[in-house]
């Protein structure tokens, strides 16, 4: 077992994934990084983690499917001995997006298991493993935190499915954190705004954004960055967040206000 502590990063090779892998790098953690497809960003990812002086694995895994759940978290423990922190990031959005009239159940299914369910059994089974490297002082405390989005709270009537999803990991953190509580397992909600991604690099829906910047979307009016998300999750990774638990921390430029 090493000395420093471990973060799994689910999609941790682009995008807000690789962002917060290296902020959580910065902070002293050593770093799983999970990827799906991608093997040659995975490879980019390591060697920044590898710049900082962090230890880092890669492992690629499709998180929808419980086998490779298992994979990813026995991996981590065989190449590291611990899990300390757990970040929900991976998710996808809808292949095509449809009208919630038009939207067909097998895209539906994707994008629920992806961002819902993965993420649900993937904390189930970490928060296991955590309680019991707690219970046998082989860990001090651990932390979860789940990445979300405005559309946890948003409507987008082609985009239904995702919607739904983001909605459903906001629940998913407040289980947690109230099951978790008794056990000095603290859970977190990261919920970005519109965020240069490869999700956001459409040239359609870049346009549909910078339209709505250019009416005045949010307070500070403008995208987002993928390191101001990853700040929010080093700061809870450096435990500057002792007495809360299902704390949702809004990275969006103020969306989430309400202004009449």
């Amino acid at each position: 077992m090493i000395e420093q502590k471990v973060a799994l990063v689910t999609g941790g090779s682009r995008g807000i994934g690789r962002a917060i892998s290296l902020e959580l790098a910065k902070a002293g953690y050593a770093i799983l990084v999970n990827y799906n497809e991608n093997l040659g960003a995975a490879e980019n990812a390591r060697e920044q983690i590898e710049s900082i002086g962090s230890p880092v694995e890669i492992c690629q895994g499709d998180i929808s499917a419980r086998s490779h759940r298992d994979l990813l978290v026995t991996f981590t423990l065989e190449r590291f001995g611990r899990i300390d922190l757990l970040v929900n990031n991976a998710g996808i959005a809808p292949s095509i997006r449809k009208d919630i009239l038009e939207t067909d159940e097998d895209s539906f299914d994707e994008v629920m298991n992806t961002n819902l369910r993965a993420p649900y059994f993937l904390s189930q089974r970490v928060a296991n493993t955590m309680i019991d490297l707690m219970q046998s002082k082989t860990i001090k405390r651990a932390d979860i935190v789940n990445i979300s989005s405005l559309r946890s709270y948003t409507t987008a009537k082609n985009y239904g499915e995702y919607c739904l999803s983001k909605a459903g990991v906001s629940m998913v953190t407040k289980l947690f954190a109230a099951r978790l509580a008794e056990y000095g397992i603290n859970v977190y909600e990261i919920c970005p705004g519109i965020i240069e991604t490869d999700m956001t690099s459409d040239e359609a829906v870049k346009q549909h954004y910078n339209e709505k910047f250019a009416k005045g979307m949010a307070p500070i009016n403008r995208w987002g960055k993928p390191e101001e998300v990853a700040k929010a999750v080093g700061a809870i990774a450096r435990g500057d967040f002792p007495f809360s638990t299902g704390t949702v921390f809004h990275v969006d430029g103020g969306w989430h206000l309400r202004e009449l």
